[in-house]
């Protein structure tokens, strides 16, 4: 397996860091938690984008593209990781953001992300909920294309199996920091929706013979068909790495019982989450990805699938601008 072969431009700080998290491990009274901190990448405030976007914008630029478009929800971290990385590299940058949640409060549709994104210099256009986004991607590409533009696109949340090669190096800085800091790992827990996160995480595990079990905590698919969405994307990056077969079914583990209302939508677990990172470990969590995953890992803790005595490292995959964009799920003024 070799990660140097693809392009790459250096756009996060890494490697993240690998913390602690003693008040909330006491507190939850099991395993010992410690955070991988992907919402440091430093990319316009950070997240897990950012380690996909080195590969993706790497090839956009060995392709000549001129611009570069993406699709998103409208508090898409994605999509302003994006359009922050074109603006570092002198690129135009097109964004889709979809209404998945039918939320019309001021902050949540002009705040938040979206004020980055348009501080980036992204051009916007919106879409009703239940399209195929991919495929308005692609009509949307098609025609700057038709205007000579040279445009590259990138899935939603990145993930293909460039994209994915994010993960598969961040599974590699991850081993090389528990090697240095002497420690053992039993589960690694991160929220998963697009699927590039998890593929490329699992895949640069299973390449590397790690033996630590990936959770995924579904943000919006079933679980059957999140897994298979990942398993199908590490299948093609373990290909595209040269090691096919790799990653077994059985690798592809995801619980998606703390979706909540829906994808965007935070549940009171979400917000308790939240809550009890930002009190114990002054740690941001956000309202879609990383609360869930969150939420996910405090209550499969109480419920004693984590043991006492175990070590278990959560993957802060970041976003937590968009509680900007979410004031009315908090009742800040009961509380100033």
């Amino acid at each position: 397996m070799n990660l140097a072969k693809f392009p790459r431009i250096r756009l996060g700080h890494l490697p993240t860091p690998l913390e602690p998290l003693p008040r909330l491990s006491e507190a939850l009274g099991g395993p010992e938690i410690w955070i991988k901190r992907d919402d440091c990448t430093g990319l316009s405030t950070g997240g897990n984008k950012t380690r996909k976007l080195e590969f993706l914008m790497a090839e956009a630029q060995k392709q000549g593209a001129d611009i570069v478009l993406t699709q998103g929800a409208t508090q898409s971290n994605h999509c302003r990781q994006t359009a922050a990385a074109a603006a570092r590299l002198g690129m135009d940058c097109h964004l889709l953001l979809e209404d998945r949640t039918g939320y019309d409060h001021e902050n949540y549709r002009y705040n938040g992300n979206v004020l980055l994104d348009v501080l980036h210099g992204a051009t916007v256009e919106h879409r009703g909920p239940g399209l195929d986004m991919n495929a308005e991607l692609d009509v949307v590409a098609d025609r700057f294309r038709a205007e000579c533009r040279n445009a590259y696109a990138i899935p939603g949340g990145g993930s293909n199996p460039t994209g994915a090669l994010g993960y598969v190096n961040c599974a590699l800085e991850l081993l090389g920091q528990l090697v240095d800091l002497g420690l053992n790992v039993d589960h690694i827990v991160h929220a998963t929706g697009s699927a590039g996160t998890q593929a490329g995480l699992v895949t640069g595990l299973c390449a590397m013979n790690a033996g630590i079990p990936v959770l995924g905590i579904g943000v919006r698919a079933p679980k059957e068909k999140q897994e298979e969405n990942v398993f199908a994307l590490a299948a093609r990056t373990a290909e595209k790495l040269g090691c096919p077969g790799v990653v077994r079914r059985e690798d592809v583990v995801a619980n998606c019982d703390y979706v909540g209302p829906g994808y965007g939508m935070p549940a009171e677990s979400t917000l308790e989450a939240i809550d009890l990172f930002a009190r114990y470990e002054a740690i941001l969590l956000d309202p879609v990805y990383s609360g869930k995953g969150g939420a996910g890992l405090i209550d499969l803790i109480r419920k004693g699938h984590f043991s006492k005595g175990e070590r278990v490292v959560f993957l802060h995959t970041g976003g937590a601008i968009a509680l900007t964009g979410y004031t009315h799920e908090f009742d800040v003024a009961a509380k100033a």
